[in-house]
């Protein structure tokens, strides 16, 4: 299963770079090791992340790590009820002095975009965000602008069930490569932020990689070894999405409202590709598939009303859909 195309020297020095970055975001933040993988992972993919939880878990501090570790150009929009699209893409203001109408391009235009609270803006706000994160330009005025070659928004968001939040369309929801939900840090974790914190040992932000070895690392995954096999277990997974009623049988099947799309088949492809990479593998296996199962799917499959009453969680059909499904 080895890839020939990825040589010895090419693994060791992909290797080096994730060392550095898990190494400064490991230094910087306690605990939440699967917000690690997943922004590590749309940092290799070059897609976007949505991160969802309670407010205090540290999701803007590690996607400021993130980026702090690239370089890179990076900005900050705070979602809030009044925020315009403009404010997000930019506008064109009238130059009295020359009396022509120029250009001021928003804060979209970097190479990482930290999106604070995203479901707190409205949605027309929200759906300022789709061209760009999908086609990687914005239109100004009737004129187009390119985005970075490197472009990854991470979003964040709170639950829905908080007062004061927009749910996020499905169209919008469906362009995030991965969703990655926290949980509350145990009782050890939380020790060590107070011990970090009294003992100031935080460190400052630094850069530890080039933003050019994040090119490297995205061009050295497109070469990552996926096996035909490993493809058609990925398109019977998102199939069976579509089709709950033939994999999981009634009692769960009644839950599921919509399945996932083909988006969804291609971000298990690409985000198999990046976890290979920062495992030190060339190739992807099944077991790379079913660990991206929950972040790839979660916010691609659509749950009923009854769902929520009967409180069943999203993960639930996932995991009764991946035992189902034969691995190769």
């Amino acid at each position: 299963m080895e890839n020939n195309n990825i040589s010895i020297e090419e693994i060791n020095k992909s290797n080096e770079i994730i060392k550095a970055i898990s190494n400064y975001y490991t230094s910087r933040i306690v605990g939440q090791k699967n917000l690690q993988i997943s922004l590590l992972i749309s940092l290799i993919a070059n897609g976007h992340i949505l991160v969802e939880s309670v407010p205090g878990l540290a999701k803007t501090t590690a996607a400021k790590v993130l980026t702090e570790s690239c370089g890179g150009k990076f900005s900050r929009i705070q979602g809030t009820p009044d925020l315009l699209p403009s404010d997000i893409i930019g506008t064109q203001t009238y130059n009295a002095k020359t009396g022509e109408f120029e250009t001021k391009l928003g804060p979209v235009c970097a190479n990482f975009v930290l999106l604070d609270e995203i479901n707190r803006s409205s949605s027309k706000t929200q759906s300022a965000m789709l061209e760009a994160m999908q086609e990687r330009q914005v239109s100004i005025g009737g004129e187009i602008f390119k985005l970075p070659d490197i472009f990854i928004v991470i979003a964040t968001q709170n639950p829905i069930e908080q007062e004061g939040t927009y749910l996020l369309a499905e169209a919008q929801q469906d362009r995030f490569i991965i969703k990655e939900t926290l949980q509350y840090p145990t009782a050890n974790e939380e020790l060590e932020v107070l011990n970090r914190i009294e003992k100031n040992i935080f460190e400052e932000g630094k850069k530890v990689v080039e933003i050019e070895h994040i090119k490297y690392l995205q061009e050295l995954s497109k070469k990552v070894y996926i096996d035909e096999a490993v493809k058609k277990y990925i398109i019977s997974i998102v199939y069976a999405t579509r089709n709950t009623s033939k994999v999981i049988g009634p009692e769960l099947s009644k839950y599921v409202t919509n399945g996932a799309s083909t988006r969804a088949s291609i971000a298990f492809m690409e985000a198999s590709k990046a976890l290979a990479l920062i495992n030190g593998r060339t190739y992807v296996t099944p077991d790379d598939i079913k660990a991206l199962s929950h972040g790839i799917l979660r916010h691609r499959i659509a749950l009923s009303f009854e769902a929520i009453a009967d409180e069943v969680q999203v993960e639930t059909i996932i995991d009764a859909i991946i035992s189902s499904i034969k691995a190769p």
